[in-house]
């Protein structure tokens, strides 16, 4: 095993800076309406964003110093911790509940959602666990039944809150690090037809994932109603063409469009900058999957390659699931775009990703 640090991979760091400084940029545009209205100051949701990147960069700056294999340590720990914060949201007086949906904890005036630190503790727990098993992960005994047994642990404590769209998250980075870690395929068949009754489980007994998935088989159901989201997403996105109707002149973030700073905000990027933009922003995140694969390709040892694939594995999805969602492609579902939607624990819990990601490519083959 090569331990000798190496210079960072500036390529990876460079993209996800342009995407990041993307983000900032459309962000400041996408805001202004819903920031203006509810707190008198158009600016609002830009300058938290602000605070929550400086805040990140010192995170990364710590994490990119920490040699990668030391995190292997507190593994076990960072699980446990998982699981205390996952249950913290339901503890009165702690935990808060905002549109129906009880994802945050508040202390003081301080808000976090715990499920954004869970992708990056949880997936560390699972590099370290899988990274034991090697060969042993082909034996259900010590492989399938165990890990099946943490994720439902994981997932259904986030099921309760209920966020399905971190959920599934969270499912995705687990089963590919299954896969990276040398699992059978037919586990993984076995676990991925578990998942598909599992979702019509969740379909069925929710009246607005079912509203959902009925508005994802035909979008023009209802366009006043249960397909309000979906019309407007779409109609923001037409509206755009090829170069856009211009930064700041988008007309659906006039209250036409919900969340338009956050989930959505894609739809915005589309309306104002148009297709050319929008296919340079998506060569970004293809760039970066990309080069994140490099990364866990060349990892000196096992708990390096799983980390480094579930961290790609994490952005990649969630990008792909959140433009995915709103062009119509999947059904509409929660989730923020990395390092573009507001929100200030996905975009720290990020940076610490990408942090623990370059301190693996400065220890590649």
């Amino acid at each position: 095993m090569n331990r000798t640090a190496r210079p960072i991979d500036t390529t990876l760091l460079l993209i996800v800076a342009a995407i990041l400084v993307f983000g900032l940029i459309a962000l400041s545009s996408a805001s202004t309406v819903v920031a203006y209205q509810e707190y008198g100051d158009s600016t609002y949701f830009l300058k938290r964003q602000l605070l929550s990147v400086l805040i990140g960069i010192l995170v990364f700056s710590v994490a990119v110093r920490i040699d990668y294999r030391q995190w292997r340590a507190v593994a076990f720990p960072l699980l446990v911790l998982s699981i205390g914060l996952l249950v913290a949201v339901f503890v009165p007086g702690l935990g808060r509940e905002l549109l129906g949906a009880k994802r945050w904890i508040q202390i003081g005036s301080v808000f976090f959602q715990p499920a954004e630190l869970v992708k990056l503790m949880f997936l560390v727990y699972l590099a370290g666990w899988l990274s034991e098993r090697g060969h042993r992960i082909h034996d259900r005994a010590y492989g399938l039944w165990p890990f099946l047994a943490i994720l439902s642990t994981i997932t259904l404590l986030i099921i309760s809150q209920p966020d399905i769209g971190t959920m599934t998250i969270i499912a995705l980075i687990a089963l590919s690090s299954y896969f990276v870690a040398g699992a059978p395929l037919r586990d993984i068949a076995m676990i991925g037809v578990f998942a598909v009754a599992a979702f019509a489980v969740l379909i069925k007994t929710a009246g607005y994932r079912v509203n959902r998935f009925l508005v994802f088989l035909n979008p023009q159901l209802d366009p006043q109603g249960i397909g309000y989201h979906i019309n407007q997403a779409l109609l923001a996105i037409g509206s755009g063409g090829l170069f856009g109707l211009g930064l700041g002149h988008s007309r659906q973030k006039f209250d036409y469009l919900p969340e338009a700073a956050s989930d959505s905000i894609f739809a915005i990027v589309a309306e104002e900058l148009g297709f050319i933009v929008v296919v340079g922003l998506l060569a970004l995140f293809v760039a970066f999957v990309l080069r994140g694969y490099r990364v866990a390709r060349h990892a000196p040892d096992e708990f390096g390659r799983i980390l480094a694939a579930g961290i790609t594995t994490w952005f990649g999805f969630q990008a792909f699931i959140n433009i995915g969602a709103l062009t119509g492609v999947l059904p509409l579902t929660g989730i923020p775009l990395p390092f573009v939607s507001y929100g200030g624990t996905a975009l720290i819990t990020s940076c610490a990703a990408i942090g623990v990601l370059a301190n693996i490519s400065r220890y590649a083959r």
